[in-house]
């Protein structure tokens, strides 16, 4: 449990992660308890406690994760932003023994050393932290010199290219304009996590780290035009990765890499949203080898604009996870929030968009496919992907998962940047917003839980192979929790300004709202994914 919580090690000078060992000890136990219950009377009657054991142990990872970063940073509030950390880690695991009606943590933890919970998230601390951020002392965030140079060239040319379009597309749900695509092209962010043997910039199988920051510069700028780009190539990639053959990584990665073929992920269906295994779109095989799509889609950002889609569909009757198969699935591209496709054999897929509160720009489709044929080909794995689709699909989502932590992260930044400014520049009562002791606690508390879901996202693009999909389905459940917290206080602190359409703080407000639910709810991401996983069911 102690590794699955990623506490081992880390630290300033061991004062905060000897609390975290005891907040582990803690998770052991209660966790031990947790398994019995669910193994005699099966995990559903005891969601409540999966869900808080699972944001629990995400608390837990982030200030591990804050810990480590300390130990090696320069940057003055390093310490105190894992103190913040630390300290929620301890109420939120006390959330845990409440449903479990058990005690709370113990003696051991209460008298945290030297820095007890009320001290760690009192006045002083946190006043402390802003005053430091407001000097312009931002959260650190990269120590490798490769990593600082990513992020100031993607800063760049975010803020060159994607700030300045951001809030009109936004408010008038405009289509992404192609000069952003054919930047992020040339930056090369599409084969960012492609291995340079398929025309990708990846010099291993993956490139995790470069990814996140790239994303989180792009999402900074636009969750919807900016960061939002890369993150279905880099679910079809995976999926390539993992089982496509070798023709078919030679022939769609190139050009992914590239961006000369944009990509859409369709998985959800009107009746089947986390509900992957019962999915009913179904592809029948036909006797020149190729398949006919047939069902309905929902939920597929991007499908106009995007020449390739990877769709999951049934390929033997019955339900459940087995006898699902990935297509990969070429079409033209269609601006716009509308479009039909007439294949010249009869088959058709036709696409309508989906209005959003928030998330505008890429377009968010329900797909239509009528006996849409599908060359051989198409089939993700050949022979040996037939039935295999929803593993290769997981594999997707598990890189799907990190990328959106990214995300969630970049949008938090926006949120601290636009807060921390207003905040200066804002008198209330004669005194700038800034100045009063309520608005600091809110800044460092916003700046703390930023730094929490970078630390861990770079943490969990770092896991070994087999602890990937824990690490990565832990990170974006804490990253785009927070990322909703963050960006409903710095609405709060813009006040009525913030509830503005125009104000830039309410879009980052409404586009935080859709982290929790796409690439894995938190909710099926707590009790089907992390919850198993910490069990060991």
């Amino acid at each position: 449990m102690a590794e699955i919580l990623g506490t081992s090690g880390g630290g300033q000078d061991g004062h905060w992660s000897d609390a975290l060992l005891d907040l582990t000890a803690v998770h052991v136990a209660w966790g031990k308890r947790l398994a019995g219950l669910a193994q005699a009377d099966g995990l559903d009657h005891h969601q409540l406690a999966c869900y808080q054991l699972a944001w629990a142990t995400a608390q837990v990872r982030a200030a591990g994760a804050a810990q480590a970063w300390a130990a090696t940073s320069a940057n003055p509030a390093a310490g105190d932003y894992a103190d913040v950390l630390t300290a929620e880690a301890v109420l939120g695991t006390r959330e845990v023994g409440w449903t479990l009606g058990e005690a709370g943590p113990g003696p051991d933890v209460d008298r945290l050393q030297p820095s007890g919970v009320g001290t760690a998230l009192g006045p002083d601390t946190l006043a402390r932290i802003t005053e430091r951020l407001l000097a312009g002392g931002p959260p650190g965030v990269d120590i490798d010199v490769q990593d600082q140079l990513l992020r100031a060239t993607v800063r760049e040319f975010a803020e060159r290219e994607v700030s300045p379009l951001a809030q009109s597309i936004h408010r008038h749900d405009q289509d992404v304009p192609e000069e952003i695509i054919q930047g992020v092209a040339q930056l090369g962010l599409f084969g960012i996590s492609i291995p340079e043997t398929y025309g990708g910039a990846a010099s291993g199988e993956s490139n995790f780290k470069s990814m996140l920051i790239a994303t989180e510069e792009l999402s900074r700028a636009s969750l919807a035009a900016g960061g939002s780009l890369i993150t279905r190539p880099e679910i079809l990639v995976a999926a390539l990765l993992a089982g496509g053959t070798e023709a078919q990584k030679r022939d769609w990665l190139p050009q992914i890499a590239s961006g000369d073929k944009l990509v859409a992920v369709a998985v959800t269906e009107p009746d089947h949203g986390s509900d992957v295994g019962g999915i009913q779109c179904r592809a029948r095989r036909r006797t020149d080898g190729a398949w006919c799509l047939t069902g309905t889609k929902l939920w597929c950002t991007f499908a106009g604009r995007a020449e390739v889609i990877l769709v999951l569909c049934r390929t033997k009757p019955g339900t459940g996870h087995r006898g699902q198969s990935l297509f990969v699935i070429e079409k033209p591209r269609f601006s716009g929030r509308e479009f039909r496709h007439a294949q010249t054999g009869g088959g058709t897929l036709v696409g309508r968009g989906i209005p959003t509160i928030g998330y505008r720009g890429m377009h968010t489709f329900e797909l239509v496919f009528d006996e849409y044929v599908v060359p051989a080909v198409g089939l993700l794995g050949g022979a040996s992907g037939l039935d295999r689709g929803f593993y290769l699909q997981m594999k997707g989502f598990g890189v799907g998962r990190l990328q959106t932590a990214a995300r969630a992260v970049g949008l938090m930044q926006a949120a601290l940047d636009v807060s921390c400014r207003y905040a200066q520049e804002r008198k209330v009562f004669g005194q700038p917003l800034a100045s009063w002791q309520l608005t600091k606690a809110t800044l460092a508390r916003m700046a703390a839980r930023l730094v929490g879901a970078r630390q861990l996202s770079y943490r969990a693009a770092a896991a070994p192979e087999a602890d990937f999909p824990l690490t990565a389905a832990l990170a974006k459940l804490y990253a785009c929790r927070m990322a909703e917290s963050v960006t409903r206080d710095g609405l709060q602190l813009h006040g009525a300004v913030g509830y503005a359409e125009e104000s830039e703080i309410s879009r980052l407000f409404v586009d935080s709202r859709v982290l929790t639910i796409f690439e894995g709810t938190e909710e099926i991401l707590a009790l089907r994914v992390i919850a198993p996983a910490l069990l060991a069911l």
